[in-house]
């Protein structure tokens, strides 16, 4: 079997570390394309060093561009690539225009699609992750969901076949990379922190950074939180925490992106992980730390169960109210507990074999 797997954003990379690993496991051949949507080193190269992932067979180098521009360019890049490796199936992981951008040529080139964490809704359709997630369930051959809720979300939309529940694989690698970690991480130090005595602040996406009066009030809630905030920034952010002086005379430590290991050992001390992210929902829950949601509303609904995560949108007060909440006391895991990477390549192998048997059948 030869698999063709599009990544190119930041969490994209920590969900292929363990699929490619069970590729090769597997002797199965796969094609990394890398669509260059995250290009710094900080967002990209570090991951593929430190996850040892497979460098990308091709890099498109796209780059940052408006929602559009980029994804016609991946599209355009992707179509040659497909077109000469001929893989059985494409895999795309996720909601990011990358995602969109190969569902949409394998579709075209009639390739099967596997969209990896499929089934998921924010139910806001004024988040561009929104528009790719329901375009690449509605065009994906095989749709390999994270959970029970997200496989009847499919059935009420009138997607029955080719879903199969697999389980998390962002959550997967969280629980093996947390049981290395040192119990008193080298990260902290740096900070100068002592384990849940502060908290982790995330803040990308576009809802978030095109207006800076909505920026404004995000940053207004961490500094009302009354403990040190750890920011590590993001390339598309750092022209608003410039011009509103984030981290100079507050409470908020700013800091390059830091590396999956350090960002993971700080979630697991942290009192509360603030951010406006879709995995650190997941892993923030994994770990057992609570989460503040920089959003209104979420795709991933499991989180919210027993108030281990809660939604404060762009509100000051709300933000910091929920920042300094007692952690609940019951654990929940609505993720599973391992083995996706094994389920999600068993669903592919026998949806493969399906395709072929049935090509013979009718030839």
């Amino acid at each position: 079997m030869r698999v063709l797997t599009v990544v190119g954003a930041r969490p994209q990379f920590v969900k292929a570390a363990l699929l490619s690993r069970e590729f090769a496991a597997r002797g199965i051949n796969e094609c990394l394309v890398h669509t260059g949507q995250h290009y710094d080193a900080g967002m990209s190269e570090v991951f593929f060093s430190e996850l040892r992932i497979p460098q990308p067979r091709y890099n498109l180098g796209v780059g940052s561009a408006s929602h559009g521009a980029q994804t016609a360019q991946m599209m355009s890049k992707l179509e040659p690539v497909m077109q000469y490796e001929q893989p059985d199936v494409v895999i795309v992981y996720g909601d990011t225009n990358s995602t969109l951008a190969g569902a949409l040529v394998a579709s075209k080139l009639n390739l099967p699609v596997a969209h990896v964490e499929a089934g998921l809704r924010s139910f806001d359709r004024t988040m561009p992750e929104e528009i790719n997630r329901l375009l690449a369930d509605r065009i994906s051959a095989l749709l390999l969901v994270p959970t029970r809720s997200a496989a009847e979300q499919l059935a009420r939309e009138g997607i029955l076949d080719g879903v199969t529940v697999v389980g998390d694989l962002m959550v997967d690698l969280a629980l093996i990379t947390a049981k290395a970690l040192d119990r008193d991480p080298p990260i902290l130090h740096r900070f100068s922190v002592r384990s849940r005595d502060f908290a982790l602040a995330t803040i990308h996406r576009a809802a978030n950074t095109d207006d800076v009066a909505i920026f404004a009030r995000l940053i207004a809630g961490l500094r009302r939180t009354g403990m040190r905030v750890i920011f590590p920034v993001h390339p598309r952010t750092q022209r608003l925490v410039e011009l509103l002086c984030v981290g100079a005379s507050d409470n908020i430590v700013t800091c390059e992106p830091l590396s999956y290991r350090e960002m993971l050992a700080l979630q697991a001390h942290a009192r509360v992980v603030i951010t406006d992210s879709g995995g650190m929902q997941k892993e923030a829950i994994t770990l057992g730390t609570p989460c503040v949601t920089l959003r209104d509303r979420t795709e991933w609904n499991e989180t919210l169960e027993g108030g281990w995560n809660v939604l404060a949108g762009s509100d000051p007060c709300a933000i910091a109210l929920a920042a300094r909440r007692e952690p609940p006391r019951e654990r929940v895991a609505p993720f599973g507990a391992g083995g996706s990477a094994a389920r999600i390549v068993d669903a592919l192998v026998s949806s493969i074999a399906i395709q072929k048997h049935a090509g013979s059948c009718a030839s």
